[in-house]
């Protein structure tokens, strides 16, 4: 009973392994891909986004503008998190 479970879990584990191996390929990005998304581009180059719920497309820089001019509200009256320590009393 002991070796046949020996052989399942090392038969489970090269199965995983495998299919891990073969898959990869199709689940990574390309290395453009990658190197594109590290790289910064300015908000008027990005172009239009889809907000949708009736907004339509609005550029990226438009955006942006209405972020830096409207920022989010503060909550009043929020409280800050309960400090947590750690052992002792």
């Amino acid at each position: 009973m002991e070796r046949t479970s020996l052989y399942y879990c090392i038969g489970s584990l090269a199965v995983s392994l495998l299919i891990a191996v073969v898959a990869f390929p199709f689940a990574a990005m390309d290395l453009n891909t990658v190197n594109a998304a590290n790289a910064p581009r300015p908000a008027y180059v990005m172009g239009s986004v889809d907000v949708g719920e009736g907004f339509g497309k609005v550029s990226v820089e438009e955006l942006m503008t209405y972020y830096i001019e409207n920022p989010p509200a503060v909550k009043t009256g929020a409280t800050a998190a309960p400090e947590i320590h750690f052992g002792g009393c």
